[in-house]
């Protein structure tokens, strides 16, 4: 990982705090960064209460054994990948410490932990719109009734592959491969023609 003062954020060559000085005050959908978040990849047997356990004594939150749903604890929050994949999302700066914790919380243990925050940026998407945006490149089903707050899937999104998590009824995190990042915003910036979009600088 790169040293502090040395860390650049995906899209800031966008020039995101002059966009959003310039944004619209009647905006419906709110399209921004947050940048460097911890996330850390875990492998584990959810059967096993040894390992169910040892996350939330890390966390405080309970794993999310359910296919495509989340759980949260503070600043802690725990996304479904598969049935033995899971991240950990956390503050950024915090990847070392999570990560070395969740390592002596599995001694003993089959399981795996691997910081992959340097991996990915995530595209924040927010408002009354955020949801038709979204589904302009996106085959998943994002009726209410199918997905909603709590809920993340990998799926893709204008040919690029994505996680995205559904924070509330109105917010998404869309988490990204950095390689592709310059690209998928370039996509939400001629979609979101279409609305009365906002930059945020998160």
């Amino acid at each position: 990982m790169p040293e502090a003062y040395n860390r650049r954020s995906a899209l800031q060559h966008f020039g995101l705090k002059a966009a959003a000085a310039q944004s619209p005050a009647d905006a419906r959908v709110f399209i921004g960064e947050a940048a460097h978040r911890a996330i850390v990849n875990v492998r584990g047997n959810p059967g096993d209460p040894a390992f169910l356990q040892a996350v939330k004594a890390v966390t405080g939150a309970d794993l999310p054994v359910k296919p495509n749903t989340t759980s949260q604890a503070g600043e802690f929050r725990l996304l479904w990948l598969g049935p033995t994949e899971y991240w950990v999302t956390a503050p950024a700066g915090s990847e070392e410490k999570l990560a070395a914790e969740l390592r002596q919380a599995f001694t003993g243990q089959h399981a795996a932990v691997i910081d992959v925050s340097e991996s990915r940026t995530i595209i924040t998407l927010s408002g009354p719109d955020a949801r038709e945006v979204l589904a302009r490149g996106c085959s998943l089903d994002l009726h209410p009734r199918v997905f909603g707050p709590g809920q993340c899937a990998q799926t893709g999104l204008a040919k690029a592959n994505v996680l995205i998590d559904q924070r509330d009824a109105t917010s998404y995190d869309i988490y990204v491969l950095k390689s592709f990042s310059d690209y998928l915003w370039q996509w939400f910036g001629l979609v979101h023609r279409d609305f009365t979009a906002a930059i945020r600088a998160d």
